[in-house]
């Protein structure tokens, strides 16, 4: 798979540690950045990467910021995104079985690299159920989605 990942200055070192782990796991990394300490904006980063997703560039994404509250509020912005912030294993499996999310979120300053490396390898192995009754909950969020997008 091609993922694409990026990080505020708040998640830059999370970001670079998991990197090579992905790309050991076999999968492409298309890095939007940061890689600094100096403050910059989450939004700015979230944008490429859920940009790239829904594009089909990238097969999923990875945001990284201090908490991880803020790069997913800003992605679930995106149509087509479903982004879950994950700070733990069970929820990196659930929100793939049930959820199909296509966006991972997490927060440097409230994980360690070696539980975020576990999170990251299940968020990324673990397929979609496909059960008619998360089938069903995945459309009927699409449809909130269509239904509130405001279309110039």
């Amino acid at each position: 798979m091609k993922i694409a990942i990026g990080a505020d200055h708040g998640g830059y070192r999370l970001k670079d540690e998991l990197v090579p782990i992905i790309e050991a796991l076999g999968h492409e990394i298309e890095d939007v950045g940061c890689s600094c300490e100096q403050s910059v904006d989450y939004p700015d980063y979230a944008l490429p990467v859920c940009e790239m997703v829904t594009s089909g560039k990238a097969d999923r994404g990875i945001l990284i910021c201090g908490t991880g509250i803020g790069m997913s509020i800003a992605a679930n912005k995106y149509p087509g995104i479903r982004c879950a912030l994950v700070h733990d294993m069970f929820s990196a499996k659930a929100t793939r079985e049930h959820n199909d999310t296509n966006v991972l979120a997490m927060g440097e300053r409230v994980i360690g690299p070696g539980v975020a490396a576990e999170i990251v390898k299940i968020w990324l192995e673990t397929p979609f159920s496909n059960a008619d009754r998360h089938i069903g909950r995945v459309n009927k969020v699409m449809e909130l989605e269509k239904r509130f997008t405001v279309h110039p």
